[in-house]
């Protein structure tokens, strides 16, 4: 079952971000000049809309191998960057 994330829900604190990620970060920009909704569209046919356990998010996973292929990272340090990182978060 896919779930329609089309907006990011970052937290009640988004002024936080605003501090911590600065406007001319790369993947700030990205995310603000990339309209990802198109990924939805793609792979619609590919999940069913009400049966079965929840998907991650096909824009997450676009974005994580995004990630990936920008900073040459394996999966596990995506995963340990994506923690504690603060552009990797907001992206």
């Amino acid at each position: 079952m896919i779930s329609n994330q089309e907006t990011l829900n970052l937290s009640p604190y988004l002024a936080i971000y605003d501090m911590v990620v600065p406007k001319d970060n790369m993947l700030r920009q990205i995310n603000e000049l990339v309209d990802f909704s198109f990924i939805l569209e793609e792979l619609k046919t590919k999940y069913c809309l009400d049966n079965g356990r929840n998907a991650i998010p096909p824009i997450r996973m676009f974005k994580y191998l995004l990630l990936k292929a920008i900073f040459n990272v394996s999966d596990v340090d995506l995963v340990e960057r994506s923690k504690y990182d603060m552009s990797f978060k907001y992206f």
